[in-house]
């Protein structure tokens, strides 16, 4: 199947010189890219459903009580 889509002028250009200095069709650098996007939110919805709100408070309760250090603060 072929999809047509609109990038960034700047994206696309990435994607080429990753094309270039690969051998690669910058349709092949966008399907890879893509690919691992997906798989990544895969294993994120897998993770999350394994999640479990009442362990995470309990975790979160062990947590001291403290003002943060001065070189962690924003």
């Amino acid at each position: 199947m072929i999809v047509n889509v609109e990038v960034p002028a700047d994206i696309f250009a990435r994607a080429s010189e990753i094309a270039a200095s690969q051998d690669l069709s910058v349709g092949d650098v966008f399907a890879s890219a893509c690919i691992e996007h997906i798989e990544a939110w895969e294993r994120l919805e897998s993770r999350a459903g394994r999640a479990d709100r009442t362990k995470f408070l309990e975790v979160l309760a062990k947590v001291p009580d403290v003002e943060a250090d001065e070189f962690d603060r924003f």
